[in-house]
């Protein structure tokens, strides 16, 4: 039996499914987005209560857990005045701007390489292990070892963060590609389809919600470690900002760093949910 040579033709005896009535959307699916907002605002307003409580009632000494209001005091002296040869928002463009380059290298080159291991077996099997195996390990187990390579100026400090951004975006590329259906790429080439088409049509959309997921991976990841980096060896930055504070004991300042760090790994994960949102739409709808 043969195809032919018009594709419609395969198609002809399929017969057109009947007009399905359209359900009402419901209501209660709108309002969800919403609600999870408001139970998160109440939520973030009962950790600032306690918070509040904690040290009007004098739980803590305020030497080890400083009130709301002085840290407040505090964010809007440091942004003013500056803290540790710098002012907040140089320390925090100086964090902001090496955990950007660390994902522009991870996506670089952790996107094709996890692609290539997904697609073969001898690339997969050559590149698996030393991935994985400097993967396994922490990454101020081998931050020493990069200071001694490559001193302790940003070379060191983009490296670390590069590798602790790389791997997870590397293994999410390769695991969305051995994710796609073997019924989807049959039907593709079935139809005609090359390799460059099935792999800009299908396997690369397939693949896609998975490196956005090992995307959101690498930005902790890449935090974590930004944040090990400038404790150890860095003269800018909100980590370097915390460690001076910590050595002369300025609670409050160190709950400002600690705050903005955690601003930015929120604005992240907002961004990354907003990018899935845009790029693949159908995520867990099929």
């Amino acid at each position: 039996m043969t195809l032919a040579a018009d594709p419609r033709a395969v198609f002809t005896h399929v017969q057109p499914a009947p007009k399905l009535r359209r359900q009402p959307a419901n209501r209660g699916g709108r309002s969800a987005p919403s609600g999870t907002l408001l139970i998160s605002t109440i939520t973030l307003l009962a950790l600032l209560a306690l918070w509040f409580a904690a040290t009007q009632l004098e739980w803590a000494s305020p030497l080890f857990l400083p009130s709301p209001a002085e840290v407040l005091t505090q964010f809007q002296a440091v942004a003013v005045d500056g803290y540790a040869d710098g002012t907040l928002l140089q320390h925090t463009l100086s964090s902001l701007g090496r955990i950007l380059v660390a994902l522009g290298i991870g996506v670089v080159f952790g996107v094709p390489i996890g692609l290539l291991m997904g697609l073969n077996r001898w690339v997969r099997g050559t590149l698996s292990v030393p991935i994985g195996l400097y993967w396994g390990l922490p990454p101020l187990a081998y931050l020493p070892l990069l200071i001694i390579w490559l001193g302790i100026g940003e070379s060191s400090k983009i490296v670390l963060l590069s590798l602790s951004t790389f791997a997870p975006i590397c293994f999410s590329a390769q695991a969305g590609v051995r994710s796609v259906p073997a019924e989807r790429i049959n039907a593709a080439l079935s139809l005609g389809a090359t390799r460059l088409q099935l792999f800009t049509n299908i396997i690369l959309p397939s693949a896609l919600p998975e490196i956005l997921t090992g995307l959101r991976i690498a930005v902790a990841a890449g935090l974590s470690c930004l944040v090990a980096a400038e404790l150890i060896a860095a003269r800018s930055g909100l980590g370097y900002m915390i460690m001076s504070a910590a050595n002369f004991l300025s609670t409050d300042v160190v709950f400002v760093g600690l705050i903005l760090i955690a601003v930015l790994a929120f604005l992240f994960a907002s961004g990354m949910r907003w990018l899935e949102r845009k790029l693949v739409p159908w995520k867990g709808k099929i």
